[in-house]
C-alpha cells in the first residue's frame, strides 16, 4: 500500500510535467488536481510544498542537477526532469527524509511514469546528487553500519 507522501510525490510528478509541457499557471494546474480529486489519498500539504517549492527554487535545483547530468537540464525528458527535481528538492529541503528513501522514491516514480529503463538514469543521478548534498548523512550511515 502506498503512503500518502508517496501519492503526493506521484501527483507532483504529474503536475510538474503538466507545468513544464503546457506552460499553464501553477494555480490553474493545482486547482485542476483538487477539482478532479487526483489528490485523493495524497498528503495534500506535501504535494503543495513540492509543487510550489520546486518552481521557487528552480535555479538552485537545476544547478545541482547540471553537475551530474549528461545534457542540459532542459533537454532531459520532462518526466525524468520532474522526478529529478523532486529528488533534489527533497535532498536540500527535507532533511527529515533519509537520502535512501528519496532515491528509492525517485526510482519507483521513474518505473511508474518514465520510459523503459529511465529508473537507472534517475537512480544514478540522484545517487550522485545525494553524495554532494547529504555527504554527512551518508558518512554517518556508513560509520554506523561499520560499528
Amino acid at each position: 500500500m502506498r503512503s500518502a507522501k508517496t501519492k503526493a510525490r506521484e501527483c507532483a510528478v504529474q503536475a510538474l510535467y503538466q507545468w513544464q509541457v503546457s506552460g499553464e499557471s501553477l494555480a490553474r494546474i493545482e486547482m485542476n488536481f483538487l477539482e478532479e480529486e487526483y489528490l485523493k489519498g495524497a498528503q495534500k500539504k506535501y504535494f503543495s510544498e513540492l509543487f510550489h517549492g520546486i518552481p521557487q527554487q528552480l535555479d538552485t535545483i537545476d544547478e545541482a542537477l547540471a553537475e551530474f547530468v549528461d545534457r542540459p537540464v532542459e533537454k532531459i525528458d520532462p518526466v525524468e526532469r520532474a522526478i529529478l527535481r523532486i529528488g533534489v528538492y527533497e535532498f536540500i529541503n527535507r532533511l527529515d527524509t533519509p537520502y535512501k528513501v528519496i532515491i528509492n522514491e525517485g526510482v519507483n516514480l521513474a518505473k511508474c511514469f518514465g520510459a523503459e529503463g529511465s529508473h537507472k538514469y534517475v537512480n544514478s543521478i540522484l545517487d550522485h546528487v545525494s553524495k554532494k548534498t547529504r555527504a554527512m548523512e551518508i558518512v554517518s550511515k556508513v560509520n554506523t553500519n561499520q560499528s
